[in-house]
C-alpha cells in the first residue's frame, strides 16, 4: 500500500510539474513575443534585475502556500516549490526564446542570461498559478479557512505585479503618460479606484470579497479598495524604477507614469481572486 501511495504521489507531482510548465508558457507568452522585453534583457541594470528576481522568489514562497502546483503543508515545502517554479519559469523561457531565435549561441552570455531572467519572472508566477487555473479543485478534503486581511492584500499585490509587469515595458505606456495632463492623471486615478472597488465588491465575480457588516461602507472602501490601490501604485513605481523608466524624469512625469501604470495594476489587484 505504501508503494502504491508513493507511486500515486509521484504521478500527481509529475502531473503538477507538467501543468506548471504549461502555466509558465501561457502566462509569459505575451511578453515572450514583446520586443521591449527582449531589449530589457539586454540593457537592464543587472543590480536592479537581480533585486527583482530575489523579490520575486520571496513572493513565490507565500504564493506557493496559496495556489502552488501541489498542496504544501510546511514552510520547507513552500520554499522547495518556489525554487521549482522558478526553475520551470527559467527553463520555459529559455526554451521559447531559443525556438523564437531571440537567443542564439552567438550572443554574449550576459545578454542570453539577461533575456531569460527578465522573462522568468512572469513565467514563474504562471507556473505556480497553473493549479488554480488548470488543475482539479480538491479543497473539499479540507475545511476552507476564511481569508485574512493580510492574505487579501497579498493576493492584490500578486495581481497588481503581474499586470503591471505585462504593461510597463511597452512604449505605448510611456507615450500615454507623456500625452496626459495632470488633470487626465487625476481622472485616471479616480477611475482606477472605482474599477478596483467594482471588481472587489460590486460585480459578483467568483472569488470577490464578501464584506462583513463591520466592513461595509467607507470602512470597506478604505480597508480594501484604497489599500489595494495604494499597493498598485507602489508596485507600479517599483516596476518603473526597475525598468529604468524613472531615470532622468521629473517628479510630475513620474507621478503621471505611476498613475498610468497604476490603472492596469489596480485591475490586476481587483481581479486577482479570479486567479489566485
Amino acid at each position: 500500500m505504501t508503494e502504491i501511495a508513493h507511486a500515486t504521489g509521484n504521478g500527481a507531482y509529475a502531473k503538477g510539474l507538467a501543468r506548471a510548465f504549461a502555466g509558465a508558457i501561457i502566462f509569459a507568452f505575451p511578453l515572450l513575443m514583446t520586443m521591449e522585453m527582449w531589449w530589457l534583457g539586454f540593457y537592464l541594470d543587472r543590480g536592479r534585475l537581480t533585486l527583482f528576481m530575489v523579490l520575486n522568489l520571496a513572493l513565490l514562497i507565500p504564493l506557493s502556500r496559496q495556489v502552488g502546483f501541489e498542496k504544501t503543508r510546511s514552510h520547507a515545502q513552500d520554499v522547495i516549490d518556489a525554487f521549482t517554479a522558478y526553475g520551470i519559469g527559467i527553463a520555459g523561457s529559455a526554451l521559447m526564446l531559443g525556438v523564437f531565435a531571440i537567443i542564439t549561441p552567438e550572443m554574449p552570455l550576459g545578454e542570453i542570461l539577461g533575456k531569460i531572467a527578465v522573462q522568468s519572472v512572469p513565467a514563474s508566477i504562471g507556473a505556480l498559478l497553473a493549479r488554480a487555473q488548470f488543475g482539479e479543485r480538491d479543497d473539499e478534503d479540507e475545511p476552507e479557512k476564511p481569508p485574512t486581511y493580510t492574505r487579501e492584500l497579498f493576493v492584490m499585490l500578486v495581481g497588481a505585479l503581474f499586470l503591471a509587469f505585462n504593461t510597463a515595458p511597452t512604449e505605448e505606456m510611456m507615450l500615454i503618460a507623456f500625452k496626459m495632463t495632470p488633470w487626465h492623471a487625476l481622472a485616471l486615478v479616480a477611475l482606477s479606484i472605482l474599477a478596483l472597488h467594482a471588481f472587489v465588491y460590486a460585480l459578483d465575480f467568483r472569488g470577490e470579497e464578501k464584506l462583513a457588516e463591520a466592513q461595509s461602507g467607507w470602512r470597506g472602501i478604505i480597508a480594501f479598495s484604497i489599500a489595494g490601490y495604494g499597493i498598485a501604485l507602489l508596485v507600479s513605481l517599483y516596476v518603473l524604477w526597475t525598468f529604468g523608466r524613472t531615470d532622468g524624469a521629473d517628479p510630475l512625469q513620474i507621478a503621471i507614469m505611476v498613475a498610468v501604470l497604476g490603472f492596469p495594476a489596480a485591475l490586476g489587484a481587483g481581479t486577482a481572486r479570479l486567479v489566485v
